[in-house]
């Protein structure tokens, strides 16, 4: 009887707890458009480049952590983003070499806005 009792108790609680999560605290993302409207070197592609490459792709960086790669002017930078080496790696694409290196490929709206400029001419504007 108080084994009964107790799986009641059990039953009734688990039906009573409170369950907070909802879709957009759980996948935040989804709610998020990606404005790409006015994708610009200056104004997108570059705040995109300071944030996740230019630690190790800079100018005075890219000797010692970077291979020799520099990406912090638009004339270097446009030479990895002609030869399709710059895309294919921050997309993780096989046969490129994966960047940010031991990281996770970037935010899903920066691929879109980098995918854009690139599909726009990669313009120097």
């Amino acid at each position: 009887m108080i084994r009964n009792g107790f799986f009641s108790l059990l039953f009734i609680a688990c039906l009573t707890t409170c369950y907070y999560d909802n879709e957009e605290n759980l996948y935040p993302e989804l709610g998020q458009t990606c404005d790409l409207t006015n994708v610009t070197y200056t104004l997108t592609v570059k705040p995109i480049l300071q944030s996740y490459c230019l630690s190790c792709h800079s100018t005075a960086a890219a000797t010692s952590s970077g291979g020799g790669i520099k990406l912090e002017n638009y004339t270097d930078f446009k030479t990895y983003v002609t030869n399709g080496k710059f895309y294919g790696s921050v997309t993780h694409t096989a046969g490129y070499s994966a960047m940010p290196k031991g990281g996770g490929t970037l935010d899903n709206c920066s691929l879109q806005k980098l995918k854009k400029w690139i599909d726009n001419g990669a313009l120097n504007n």
